[in-house]
C-alpha cells in the first residue's frame, strides 16, 4: 500500500538531456511530488546539507545518482551520503547510462541501494521510473524521519 505522504526526489545528474528525460520519465509515471534537481556532486551535497541557497531545501524521500560527472562525481557523492549519520538513511538509486560491471560492483561496495542502467528511450524509461515507484513507495517501508 502506498503511502500518501509527500514523495520528494532529489535528481542529481549533470545532462540536461537526462535530467529532461527523467522529469518526463516521472511526470509520465506521476511518481514525484516534488522534484528537486541539481547539476553535480558539489551542488547535491549542498542541497542536502541544506547548505547556502539550499537552507530551506527539502529532506529527499529518494535520491537518483548519475555517476559521472564533473567536479565530484556520483561515486564521491556517494561515499559522503552514506559517511554521513544525518543522510546515510536516505535511498540512494545510482540511475546512469553506465552498464559496466566495475561501476556495479563499486556502487554497491560504497553501499547504494540499488543500481539501474538507464533505458536510452523514454518509453523504456518510464517503465524503469515506474518499478522505482512500486518498490520504494508501494513496497519497502522507509522511516518517516531522517
Amino acid at each position: 500500500m502506498k503511502s500518501m505522504a509527500l514523495i520528494n526526489i532529489l535528481l542529481v545528474d549533470d545532462s540536461e538531456d537526462d535530467v529532461e528525460f527523467t522529469l518526463k520519465a516521472l511526470e509520465k509515471t506521476k511518481l514525484a511530488n516534488s522534484v528537486s534537481v541539481v547539476n553535480d556532486g558539489i551542488e547535491a551535497m549542498e542541497f542536502l546539507r541544506k547548505e547556502g541557497k539550499y537552507a530551506t531545501a527539502p529532506t529527499p524521500s529518494l535520491i537518483l545518482l548519475d555517476l559521472n560527472m564533473p567536479m565530484k562525481d556520483g561515486r564521491e557523492v556517494l561515499t559522503e551520503i552514506k559517511e554521513d549519520p544525518n543522510l546515510r538513511k536516505i535511498p540512494v538509486v545510482v540511475l546512469t547510462t553506465s552498464q559496466a560491471e566495475e561501476d556495479i560492483v563499486r556502487s554497491y561496495e560504497l553501499h547504494a541501494n540499488c543500481f539501474v542502467s538507464k533505458p536510452v528511450d523514454l518509453e523504456g524509461l518510464v517503465k524503469v521510473v515506474q518499478r522505482i515507484d512500486d518498490f520504494w513507495f508501494g513496497v519497502v517501508q522507509l522511516p518517516t524521519e531522517r
